[in-house]
Protein backbone atom coordinates (compact mmCIF):
# COMPACT_ATOMS: atom_id res chain seq x y z
CA UNK A 1 0.00 0.00 0.00
CA UNK A 2 0.89 3.49 -0.80
CA UNK A 3 1.91 5.58 1.91
CA UNK A 4 0.56 8.84 2.07
CA UNK A 5 1.19 12.26 3.91
CA UNK A 6 -1.70 13.79 5.39
CA UNK A 7 0.38 16.46 7.90
CA UNK A 8 -0.60 19.67 4.82
CA UNK A 9 0.99 22.29 6.23
CA UNK A 10 -0.26 25.60 8.04
CA UNK A 11 -0.09 28.95 6.40
CA UNK A 12 0.32 30.65 9.75
CA UNK A 13 1.80 27.97 12.11
CA UNK A 14 -0.01 25.66 14.13
CA UNK A 15 -2.74 28.04 15.70
CA UNK A 16 -2.18 28.50 19.43
CA UNK A 17 -5.87 28.11 20.84
CA UNK A 18 -8.21 24.77 21.13
CA UNK A 19 -11.86 24.29 20.68
CA UNK A 20 -14.48 21.86 20.77
CA UNK A 21 -16.87 21.97 18.40
CA UNK A 22 -20.49 20.43 17.48
CA UNK A 23 -21.43 19.76 20.84
CA UNK A 24 -25.11 19.71 19.34
CA UNK A 25 -26.03 20.10 15.79
CA UNK A 26 -27.17 23.69 16.25
CA UNK A 27 -23.41 25.07 16.80
CA UNK A 28 -22.82 23.83 13.26
CA UNK A 29 -25.11 26.08 11.32
CA UNK A 30 -25.38 26.06 7.29
CA UNK A 31 -27.35 28.17 4.92
CA UNK A 32 -26.40 27.68 1.08
CA UNK A 33 -26.51 30.75 -1.03
CA UNK A 34 -28.54 29.37 -4.41
CA UNK A 35 -27.30 32.81 -6.49
CA UNK A 36 -30.82 33.01 -8.07
CA UNK A 37 -34.57 33.18 -7.80
CA UNK A 38 -36.93 30.01 -8.89
CA UNK A 39 -39.24 31.83 -11.73
CA UNK A 40 -42.55 30.32 -10.06
CA UNK A 41 -43.35 28.32 -13.18
CA UNK A 42 -42.28 24.70 -14.37
CA UNK A 43 -41.90 21.36 -14.27
CA UNK A 44 -39.60 21.20 -11.41
CA UNK A 45 -40.42 22.35 -7.75
CA UNK A 46 -37.65 23.81 -5.81
CA UNK A 47 -38.19 22.97 -1.97
CA UNK A 48 -35.95 25.16 0.56
CA UNK A 49 -35.98 22.85 3.32
CA UNK A 50 -34.17 23.40 6.86
CA UNK A 51 -32.97 19.74 8.64
CA UNK A 52 -31.34 18.77 11.76
CA UNK A 53 -28.66 15.90 11.79
CA UNK A 54 -29.51 14.62 8.54
CA UNK A 55 -28.04 13.48 5.61
CA UNK A 56 -28.65 15.23 2.08
CA UNK A 57 -28.89 11.97 0.16
CA UNK A 58 -31.37 10.45 2.56
CA UNK A 59 -33.07 13.46 2.68
CA UNK A 60 -33.85 13.57 -1.68
CA UNK A 61 -34.49 9.47 -0.94
CA UNK A 62 -37.28 10.46 1.87
CA UNK A 63 -38.56 13.14 -0.91
CA UNK A 64 -38.96 10.63 -3.49
CA UNK A 65 -40.64 8.35 -1.46
CA UNK A 66 -43.06 11.00 -0.38
CA UNK A 67 -43.95 12.53 -3.60
CA UNK A 68 -43.62 9.10 -5.38
CA UNK A 69 -41.56 9.77 -8.27
CA UNK A 70 -38.50 7.94 -8.97
CA UNK A 71 -35.38 9.07 -6.74
CA UNK A 72 -33.44 10.35 -10.13
CA UNK A 73 -36.13 12.81 -10.52
CA UNK A 74 -35.00 14.38 -6.66
CA UNK A 75 -31.64 17.11 -7.32
CA UNK A 76 -29.62 19.12 -5.26
CA UNK A 77 -27.04 21.81 -5.07
CA UNK A 78 -24.66 20.52 -3.08
CA UNK A 79 -24.26 17.82 -0.32
CA UNK A 80 -24.54 19.87 3.60
CA UNK A 81 -22.90 18.28 6.73
CA UNK A 82 -25.10 15.61 8.26
CA UNK A 83 -23.99 16.67 12.13
CA UNK A 84 -25.31 20.48 11.56
CA UNK A 85 -28.47 22.43 11.21
CA UNK A 86 -28.89 23.20 7.85
CA UNK A 87 -30.37 25.60 5.15
CA UNK A 88 -30.82 24.16 1.27
CA UNK A 89 -32.52 23.51 -2.10
CA UNK A 90 -33.89 20.39 -3.39
CA UNK A 91 -35.41 20.16 -6.70
CA UNK A 92 -38.30 17.31 -7.60
CA UNK A 93 -39.35 16.92 -11.24
CA UNK A 94 -42.89 17.33 -10.49
CA UNK A 95 -46.24 17.15 -13.09
CA UNK A 96 -47.56 20.66 -13.51
CA UNK A 97 -50.94 19.51 -12.91
CA UNK A 98 -50.08 17.70 -9.59
CA UNK A 99 -50.63 19.38 -6.74
CA UNK A 100 -49.03 18.08 -2.97
CA UNK A 101 -49.03 20.24 0.38
CA UNK A 102 -44.94 20.41 0.72
CA UNK A 103 -45.40 21.41 4.36
CA UNK A 104 -46.49 18.16 5.29
CA UNK A 105 -43.15 16.36 3.90
CA UNK A 106 -40.76 16.28 6.93
CA UNK A 107 -41.16 15.92 11.07
CA UNK A 108 -38.84 16.87 13.76
CA UNK A 109 -35.54 16.85 11.97
CA UNK A 110 -37.24 18.22 8.50
CA UNK A 111 -39.01 21.08 8.05
CA UNK A 112 -39.99 22.68 4.26
CA UNK A 113 -39.38 26.35 4.23
CA UNK A 114 -40.56 27.25 1.07
CA UNK A 115 -41.97 25.51 -2.36
CA UNK A 116 -41.67 26.97 -5.78
CA UNK A 117 -42.03 25.75 -9.39
CA UNK A 118 -38.80 26.68 -11.87
CA UNK A 119 -38.37 25.77 -15.85
CA UNK A 120 -35.26 23.94 -15.00
CA UNK A 121 -33.82 20.86 -13.09
CA UNK A 122 -31.43 22.07 -10.21
CA UNK A 123 -28.14 20.60 -10.37
CA UNK A 124 -24.83 19.57 -8.53
CA UNK A 125 -22.49 22.34 -8.24
CA UNK A 126 -25.28 25.30 -9.43
CA UNK A 127 -24.86 27.82 -6.05
CA UNK A 128 -23.15 30.89 -5.20
CA UNK A 129 -22.03 29.78 -2.34
CA UNK A 130 -23.17 28.78 1.86
CA UNK A 131 -22.63 30.94 4.68
CA UNK A 132 -21.78 29.23 8.32
CA UNK A 133 -22.26 30.47 11.60
CA UNK A 134 -20.56 27.94 13.85
CA UNK A 135 -19.86 27.71 18.06
CA UNK A 136 -16.42 27.12 19.43
CA UNK A 137 -17.08 25.84 22.91
CA UNK A 138 -14.35 25.39 25.72
CA UNK A 139 -11.71 27.99 23.75
CA UNK A 140 -8.50 27.74 25.72
CA UNK A 141 -7.22 31.65 24.16
CA UNK A 142 -9.63 33.83 23.25
CA UNK A 143 -6.79 36.53 22.22
CA UNK A 144 -5.11 34.23 19.89
CA UNK A 145 -7.89 33.14 18.46
CA UNK A 146 -9.13 36.83 17.52
CA UNK A 147 -5.38 37.25 16.09
CA UNK A 148 -6.19 34.39 13.74
CA UNK A 149 -9.20 35.45 12.73
CA UNK A 150 -7.41 39.12 12.02
CA UNK A 151 -4.47 37.16 10.11
CA UNK A 152 -7.01 35.25 7.95
CA UNK A 153 -9.61 38.22 6.88
CA UNK A 154 -6.44 39.76 5.47
CA UNK A 155 -4.42 37.16 4.48
CA UNK A 156 -6.84 33.86 3.75
CA UNK A 157 -5.92 30.57 3.80
CA UNK A 158 -5.01 27.58 1.76
CA UNK A 159 -7.74 26.43 -0.15
CA UNK A 160 -7.26 22.36 1.04
CA UNK A 161 -10.17 19.38 0.00
CA UNK A 162 -11.44 19.31 3.95
CA UNK A 163 -11.40 16.08 5.61
CA UNK A 164 -14.87 15.09 5.35
CA UNK A 165 -13.54 14.64 1.60
CA UNK A 166 -11.37 11.54 2.62
CA UNK A 167 -13.51 10.02 5.02
CA UNK A 168 -12.88 8.75 8.68
CA UNK A 169 -8.74 8.26 9.12
CA UNK A 170 -8.57 8.82 5.75
CA UNK A 171 -10.36 5.47 4.30
CA UNK A 172 -11.80 6.98 1.27
CA UNK A 173 -8.13 7.81 -0.18
CA UNK A 174 -7.18 4.55 0.53
CA UNK A 175 -10.11 3.44 -0.96
CA UNK A 176 -9.45 5.02 -3.65
CA UNK A 177 -6.05 4.16 -4.69
CA UNK A 178 -7.07 0.41 -4.16
CA UNK A 179 -9.49 0.86 -6.38
CA UNK A 180 -7.34 2.50 -9.10
CA UNK A 181 -4.60 -0.07 -8.51
CA UNK A 182 -7.90 -3.26 -9.02
CA UNK A 183 -7.37 -4.66 -5.30
CA UNK A 184 -10.72 -3.88 -4.80
CA UNK A 185 -13.93 -3.24 -7.00
CA UNK A 186 -16.75 -0.89 -6.62
CA UNK A 187 -19.72 -1.21 -8.16
CA UNK A 188 -21.97 1.64 -7.16
CA UNK A 189 -20.71 4.54 -9.21
CA UNK A 190 -21.28 7.06 -6.64
CA UNK A 191 -19.01 5.64 -4.01
CA UNK A 192 -16.43 5.07 -6.91
CA UNK A 193 -16.57 8.42 -7.57
CA UNK A 194 -16.46 9.31 -4.06
CA UNK A 195 -12.96 7.16 -3.50
CA UNK A 196 -11.91 8.34 -6.85
CA UNK A 197 -12.42 12.45 -5.50
CA UNK A 198 -10.50 11.85 -2.13
CA UNK A 199 -7.44 10.63 -4.46
CA UNK A 200 -7.56 13.88 -6.73
CA UNK A 201 -8.39 16.38 -3.81
CA UNK A 202 -5.29 14.60 -1.94
CA UNK A 203 -2.56 15.12 -4.73
CA UNK A 204 -4.15 18.97 -5.05
CA UNK A 205 -3.31 18.82 -1.09
CA UNK A 206 -0.20 17.91 -1.16
CA UNK A 207 0.96 20.13 -3.61
CA UNK A 208 -0.59 22.85 -1.91
CA UNK A 209 1.17 22.02 0.68
CA UNK A 210 4.71 22.34 -0.48
CA UNK A 211 3.94 25.09 -2.39
CA UNK A 212 3.48 26.48 1.21
CA UNK A 213 7.05 24.76 2.68
CA UNK A 214 8.48 25.88 -0.43
CA UNK A 215 7.45 29.43 0.55
CA UNK A 216 5.63 29.96 -2.68
CA UNK A 217 2.07 30.31 -1.33
CA UNK A 218 1.71 34.03 -2.38
CA UNK A 219 4.69 34.29 -5.39
CA UNK A 220 3.80 34.41 -8.81
CA UNK A 221 6.54 31.90 -10.44
CA UNK A 222 7.43 32.21 -14.21
CA UNK A 223 4.48 29.92 -16.42
CA UNK A 224 2.03 30.01 -13.16
CA UNK A 225 -1.37 29.31 -13.85
CA UNK A 226 -3.73 32.31 -12.78
CA UNK A 227 -6.98 32.47 -11.81
CA UNK A 228 -9.30 35.39 -11.71
CA UNK A 229 -10.82 35.89 -8.65
CA UNK A 230 -14.59 34.85 -8.51
CA UNK A 231 -14.69 32.89 -11.88
CA UNK A 232 -13.21 29.48 -12.86
CA UNK A 233 -10.93 31.22 -15.86
CA UNK A 234 -7.81 31.03 -15.83
CA UNK A 235 -4.71 32.47 -18.12
CA UNK A 236 -0.68 32.02 -17.85
CA UNK A 237 1.88 34.89 -18.13
CA UNK A 238 5.27 32.97 -19.52
CA UNK A 239 7.22 35.68 -17.27
CA UNK A 240 6.18 36.99 -14.06
CA UNK A 241 5.97 40.85 -13.29
CA UNK A 242 5.41 43.20 -10.42
CA UNK A 243 1.93 44.19 -11.78
CA UNK A 244 1.24 40.24 -11.86
CA UNK A 245 2.34 39.99 -8.19
CA UNK A 246 0.73 43.52 -7.45
CA UNK A 247 -2.50 41.76 -8.59
CA UNK A 248 -2.33 38.45 -6.18
CA UNK A 249 -1.38 40.44 -2.84
CA UNK A 250 -4.51 42.84 -3.55
CA UNK A 251 -7.18 39.19 -4.15
CA UNK A 252 -7.97 40.38 -8.10
CA UNK A 253 -5.98 36.67 -9.19
CA UNK A 254 -5.00 33.85 -7.34
CA UNK A 255 -2.64 31.23 -8.12
CA UNK A 256 -3.62 27.36 -8.88
CA UNK A 257 -2.95 23.75 -8.03
CA UNK A 258 -3.98 20.69 -10.96
CA UNK A 259 -7.04 18.59 -10.32
CA UNK A 260 -5.44 15.87 -12.32
CA UNK A 261 -6.00 13.86 -15.03
CA UNK A 262 -5.51 13.28 -18.22
CA UNK A 263 -4.14 16.32 -20.84
CA UNK A 264 -1.47 19.07 -21.21
CA UNK A 265 -0.54 20.84 -18.12
CA UNK A 266 -1.90 24.75 -18.33
CA UNK A 267 1.22 25.98 -16.12
CA UNK A 268 4.76 26.46 -18.50
CA UNK A 269 8.28 26.92 -17.68
CA UNK A 270 9.53 27.61 -14.40
CA UNK A 271 5.82 26.66 -12.47
CA UNK A 272 5.39 23.54 -14.70
CA UNK A 273 8.82 22.13 -14.09
CA UNK A 274 8.25 22.97 -10.16
CA UNK A 275 4.96 20.89 -10.44
CA UNK A 276 6.25 18.16 -12.49
CA UNK A 277 9.21 17.96 -9.95
CA UNK A 278 7.16 17.27 -7.04
CA UNK A 279 4.59 15.22 -8.89
CA UNK A 280 7.78 12.65 -8.99
CA UNK A 281 7.66 11.11 -5.64
CA UNK A 282 3.58 10.12 -6.37
CA UNK A 283 3.60 9.55 -10.00
CA UNK A 284 2.34 6.12 -9.74
CA UNK A 285 -0.75 7.98 -8.54
CA UNK A 286 -0.78 10.83 -11.05
CA UNK A 287 -0.22 7.93 -13.82
CA UNK A 288 -3.43 5.52 -12.11
CA UNK A 289 -5.36 9.24 -12.48
CA UNK A 290 -4.75 9.93 -16.29
CA UNK A 291 -6.14 6.22 -16.85
CA UNK A 292 -9.82 7.50 -16.11
CA UNK A 293 -11.78 10.08 -18.08
CA UNK A 294 -10.95 13.02 -16.48
CA UNK A 295 -8.99 16.32 -17.53
CA UNK A 296 -6.95 18.28 -16.02
CA UNK A 297 -8.36 21.08 -14.24
CA UNK A 298 -7.41 23.88 -11.95
CA UNK A 299 -8.35 25.43 -8.47
CA UNK A 300 -7.66 28.28 -6.66
CA UNK A 301 -4.54 27.73 -4.05
CA UNK A 302 -6.29 30.68 -1.60
CA UNK A 303 -9.62 30.95 -0.29
CA UNK A 304 -11.18 33.93 1.34
CA UNK A 305 -13.75 34.09 3.53
CA UNK A 306 -16.34 36.44 3.30
CA UNK A 307 -17.16 38.99 5.72
CA UNK A 308 -16.02 37.12 8.53
CA UNK A 309 -16.26 37.92 12.13
CA UNK A 310 -16.40 36.43 15.51
CA UNK A 311 -18.70 37.23 18.70
CA UNK A 312 -17.25 36.53 21.88
CA UNK A 313 -20.36 34.78 23.97
CA UNK A 314 -18.06 34.39 27.42
CA UNK A 315 -14.26 34.07 28.00
CA UNK A 316 -14.51 30.52 26.78
CA UNK A 317 -17.04 30.73 23.85
CA UNK A 318 -17.54 32.47 20.50
CA UNK A 319 -19.74 32.53 17.14
CA UNK A 320 -17.44 32.19 14.05
CA UNK A 321 -19.63 33.46 11.06
CA UNK A 322 -18.20 34.07 7.38
CA UNK A 323 -19.38 32.53 3.62
CA UNK A 324 -17.93 30.69 1.18
CA UNK A 325 -18.01 30.21 -2.12
CA UNK A 326 -19.05 26.79 -4.16
CA UNK A 327 -16.67 24.01 -3.80
CA UNK A 328 -15.00 25.57 -0.27
CA UNK A 329 -14.56 23.45 2.54
CA UNK A 330 -15.46 25.70 6.42
CA UNK A 331 -13.05 23.27 7.90
CA UNK A 332 -10.26 24.72 5.79
CA UNK A 333 -10.97 28.22 7.23
CA UNK A 334 -11.39 26.51 10.99
CA UNK A 335 -8.28 24.40 10.87
CA UNK A 336 -6.34 28.06 10.51
CA UNK A 337 -8.03 29.31 13.43
CA UNK A 338 -7.68 26.57 16.12
CA UNK A 339 -7.44 23.14 16.63
CA UNK A 340 -10.59 21.61 17.25
CA UNK A 341 -12.03 18.29 18.54
CA UNK A 342 -15.37 17.18 18.28
CA UNK A 343 -17.53 16.45 21.29
CA UNK A 344 -18.57 13.00 21.48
Amino acid sequence: MISLPTDFKYIYGIPESEALIRSTPEDFQVIEQLGFEPEGQGEHVFLYIRKRGENTDWVARQLANFAQVSPRDVSYAGKKDRHAVTEQWFCIKFPIKRNLNWKLFGGDSIEVLDAIRHPRKLRLGTLKGNRFKLCLRQVTDMGALKRRVALVEQGGVPNYFGEQRFGFDFGNLYKGIALLKGVIQERQRNKKGIYISAVRSWLFNQLLSLRIENGLWNEVLDGDALMISGSQSCFVEEKSNDELQERLNHGAITLTGPLWGRGEMLPQGEAEAWERSNLLPWKEVSDLLETLSLNQERRALKLQPESLKLEQVSETECWIEFGLTSGAFATSVLRELCLTSVSE
